[in-house]
């Protein structure tokens, strides 16, 4: 197996010009800043943050589908970022995405079958009789029977909606793919069926997945390694069960504050840790604040936070990083991750 890793973004910055202010200045919006991570062949690597932290548009700038401002997106060696918007079809080949509505993504016009057959006869030289068992065969392999290629998006569920498009990615063989909020459209047991389904594609087919949601329970649950985002800034990355069990940055304690968990034990925690935070809106990403741009909602907070942005550096351990200038003081506070959930079955 290569040492290289099978997607590596280097320092991603992604901005979006706006319309101009009132007194005919332009306005950029900086969605995403500096941001670096890597993917290794037949892993996942998490990316977590809220609605408006950057996350999508990391996605979409690696698919080619939002210009970046700044950085680089190398696939297996190769410097993709230097073909600009004609992307060749191999890569778009070997990288699919799977959207977070199957019902948007999904043409309402067409069966099930002739949107898979179509992705397969783009990308493949087979013939109709090929074509036919590949779709079959790939429904199969997604929990969908054979017959439901003539159904129409509309005549599915949620969940067999968003099974379809798993297939539709996995049809045309791709190495990684890029899941983009895939499962917050689903209730909850379909989400954990989901998620059990793309975990059983990456053994089967050696997939690596770059999967973005803003729930950290439910990216911990598939990732092994996590990246943490606060508006458009990598806050904090390492071992999935590591930023889980004991987050260094103090967002992360945050998210994790913010979500329920079955355990009474650790739910009582996470409230209490709900209720140590700062009651403040998050700030506009037009206008962050001076200094580490979470300060206004941090309960560690000092001077130093207000005045320098914090660099991202090891917290704890060398596999770990985090920006944060409090790292001591977050580390030192009463650990809000629980147990590992089993997966369900599905």
């Amino acid at each position: 197996m290569s040492d290289v890793p099978l997607l590596a973004v280097e320092n991603l910055s992604v901005s979006y010009p706006l319309k101009r202010g009132l007194f005919g200045g332009a306005l950029t919006l900086a969605a995403v800043r500096d941001v670096s991570f890597t993917i290794e062949r037949g892993r996942t690597f998490g990316l977590v943050g809220e609605s408006g932290s950057g996350k999508s548009s990391i996605g979409r700038a690696i698919l080619g589908l939002t210009p970046s401002s700044g950085g680089r997106v190398v696939f297996d060696g190769t410097d993709v970022s230097a073909f600009g918007e004609r992307l060749p079809l191999s890569f778009r080949r070997e990288v699919q995405v799977i959207f977070q509505d199957p019902l948007s993504s999904l043409n309402p016009r067409q069966t099930v079958g002739t949107t898979i057959g179509q992705a397969i006869h783009r990308h493949h030289d087979v013939s109709h009789q090929q074509c036919q068992r590949e779709i079959a065969t790939v429904l199969d392999s997604v929990g969908l029977a054979a017959y439901q290629a003539e159904r129409y998006p509309y005549e599915l569920s949620g969940g067999q909606r968003q099974r379809v498009a798993i297939a539709r990615a996995l049809a045309v063989r791709p190495r990684l793919i890029i899941c983009d909020e895939p499962v917050s459209a689903l209730d909850v047991s379909t989400q954990s069926q989901v998620i059990n389904l793309l975990i059983d594609l990456q053994h089967a087919f050696g997939l690596s997945y770059l999967f973005i949601a803003h729930n950290l329970d439910v990216v911990r649950h598939i990732s092994h390694s996590i990246g943490v985002l606060y508006l458009g800034r990598l806050v904090e990355a390492g071992p999935a069960d590591t930023v889980y069990s004991a987050p260094a940055h103090p967002y992360t304690q945050m998210l994790l504050a913010s979500t329920l968990v079955a355990d009474p034990r650790a739910q009582a925690v996470r409230s209490q840790a709900r209720r140590r935070q700062p009651r403040s809106e998050p700030p506009s990403p037009l206008s962050p604040p001076p200094g580490c741009p979470f300060n206004t909602r941090c309960a560690w907070a000092a001077d130093v936070c207000r005045t320098q942005m914090p660099t991202f550096e090891a917290a704890a351990s060398q596999d770990r990083h985090a920006a944060c200038h409090r790292i001591d003081a977050v580390a030192s506070s009463p650990r809000l991750g629980g147990e590992k959930v089993a997966r369900s079955a599905g």
